[in-house]
């Protein structure tokens, strides 16, 4: 069975949601069953839905967008029921020192703290994809991967439960 996987963002650009939709190819790609949405047409009980959920924002003073920061603060009605999820993320900025990393490590704080096992990347961008400005090639390839990845390990843990 494949692995729900929900590719949440908030864009404002554009960059974000090109990223949004690279990554929602990776996880395709790997068999899953993505739902890619922006974040403002989502609740924070559909997260409940999905084995894995992949966070993406544009970095505002160093930390993810309101709009997503509003949907994490919402979770807190479900803490504890997304324990074992899969959690990952991935952030645009204007800046090579725009905050990309503070906001990755903001989104994957509030999975963390939820319980969920996050997915990182040991020879790419470590905590999630960044990109500066409109994605490039390289952003591409890293987006892809983290979808990939991220399917990947929710089918092990599926598996490892029984599920798969």
């Amino acid at each position: 069975m494949a692995s729900k996987v929900l590719v949440l963002y908030y864009s404002r650009t554009g960059n974000t949601r090109r990223m949004a939709e690279f990554v929602a190819d990776g996880a395709k790609a790997a068999g899953g069953n993505v739902t890619l949405k922006e974040v403002e047409n989502a609740n924070a009980e559909e997260l409940l839905d999905y084995e894995a959920i992949i966070l993406g924002s544009p970095v505002y003073y160093g930390s993810m967008a309101a709009e997503m920061k509003n949907l994490l603060d919402e979770s807190v009605e479900f803490h504890g029921k997304l324990d074992g999820k899969v959690g990952a993320a991935f952030a645009s900025s204007a800046n090579i020192g725009g905050g990309n990393e503070t906001t990755i490590l903001d989104m994957l704080n509030a999975m963390l703290i939820h319980g969920m096992v996050i997915q990182g990347n040991p020879a790419g961008d470590h905590y999630g994809p960044v990109s500066i400005g409109a994605p490039d090639e390289r952003v591409k390839k890293q987006c892809r991967e983290l979808g990939r990845r991220t399917v990947q390990l929710a089918n092990r843990l599926a598996a490892g439960a029984g599920r798969g």
